[in-house]
């Protein structure tokens, strides 16, 4: 059983599949609180299936917890590093000496990012004395389609200094309303945010799985998040005109695809590229609309250059999640770890289907006996020098916490 009860930085887990909203959070949260041992938790990160009535939920974890700072959101999946499931309650709580968090609520981020993370970021202190070292993590409402946006007011409104993670809320892929939790309170259209203040860094590491698989296309005409025509035809013909012989060999017919479902699946695999630096950023397509116009989980740019990206088989994606790891773990240069969360998105959910759990094993094999929390995500969220930054989808994003 993972977890760190006589060093400066404790850090545990607990899960829940109970059918209660309120025993599913009570459960999660007494579990990890019974791997603390006598010390109590500062801080809390809660991520809950959209099964549950959030309020429900957190009722139950704040009942066991009633003075941690808790953020967290609605999500696809969750695991920790003793189950990986669905339709549950996963719960962390940190109690430290050498790391300081400050948590906060913005509201109203599709209309003004900005203004969003001016007021969760309201009462974070300039500085912390004997604490330096500076990161945040960021959950976001994932229906919002600002993610980029928001990746981006976080800088502006923190500073370059600050290096953040972070997530898109889920809701199981029903795509109707996702939510993000603040201590009590769970609200759309929102950001819940916390600031880290610690004596040694954070390690983060950023990997997806993809590959081109087009030429470079040109976005001719867009419409908030919808991709409407790529050099000048029905964006999801030129999806279709690319992708048929690759999905073939799938199985995959592209121009029989009928219903949301069949649709969904093919757009999971086949994804959008931005080229920035040596390396692609992952854009997922959600859905199609009446015109053959694209809806994506964020802004499109007209003029923006992409490829359409495969996945070309199952390994790539539990090998990126491995990279991630370890790309985290080398940056640590063996400092002890107290735990890590891990923002994981559910098209790779989607795409491992049952071998999911593989790539949460390979990053227990990469960073050892340690706690472990995370979710599946409607997007990644990481900043740090070096890597690839900003907004993701179909990505690993890894934050180990040090002792």
């Amino acid at each position: 059983m993972a977890t760190s009860t006589t060093t400066a930085t404790a850090f545990s887990t607990g899960i829940s599949k109970a059918d209660d909203s309120l025993q599913a959070g009570k459960e999660a949260a007494t579990k990890a609180l019974g791997k603390l041992g006598q010390v109590k938790p500062q801080f809390g990160i809660v991520f809950a299936s959209a099964k549950y009535n959030y309020a429900q939920v957190l009722k139950g974890i704040r009942s066991v917890a009633p003075d941690a700072n808790i953020i967290g959101c609605s999500s696809a999946g969750e695991f920790t590093e003793e189950s990986v499931t669905k339709e549950s309650v996963a719960c962390a709580f940190i109690s430290s000496d050498t790391h300081k968090f400050f948590t906060g609520l913005g509201k109203g981020i599709k209309k003004d990012p900005v203004a969003a993370v001016e007021q969760a970021a309201s009462k974070f202190p300039a500085e912390v004395p004997g604490h330096t070292a500076h990161s945040a993590i960021m959950l976001i409402d994932g229906l919002q389609g600002v993610g980029e946006e928001i990746c981006a007011a976080a800088l502006s409104v923190l500073g370059p200094t600050v290096r953040f993670t972070g997530g898109a809320a889920g809701d199981d892929l029903k795509l109707k309303e996702t939510c993000v939790f603040f201590n009590d309170e769970a609200t759309t259209d929102a950001t819940a945010l916390c600031l880290v203040a610690s004596k040694k860094p954070v390690f983060i590491g950023v990997k997806h799985g993809h590959c081109a698989l087009s030429k470079p296309l040109t976005i001719t005409k867009t419409k908030g998040s919808s991709v409407v025509e790529i050099e000048g035809k029905p964006a999801f013909e030129v999806w279709k005109e690319h992708t048929r012989t690759k999905a073939k060999e799938k199985g995959i017919d592209v121009d029989s695809l009928k219903n949301a479902g069949e649709i969904g699946n093919f757009l999971l695999q086949y994804e959008a590229g931005l080229l920035t630096g040596m390396e692609y950023k992952l854009r997922a397509p959600l859905s199609i609309n009446p015109d053959q116009s694209m809806n994506f989980v964020c802004t499109m740019l007209e003029g923006s250059v992409i490829r359409i990206m495969e996945s070309p088989n199952k390994y790539y994606q539990i090998a990126s999640a491995k990279q991630a790891a370890e790309i985290a773990f080398k940056s640590a240069k063996g400092t002890k770890i107290a735990g890590a969360i891990v923002f994981d998105c559910v098209c790779r959910n989607a795409i491992l289907d049952t071998e999911y759990v593989k790539g949460v094993e390979e990053i227990k094999s990469v960073i050892g006996n340690v706690p472990l929390i995370g979710f599946a995500t409607y997007g990644e969220i990481a900043m740090d020098m070096g890597q690839l930054s900003g907004f993701h989808n179909t990505t690993t994003v890894v934050l180990l916490i040090p002792e």
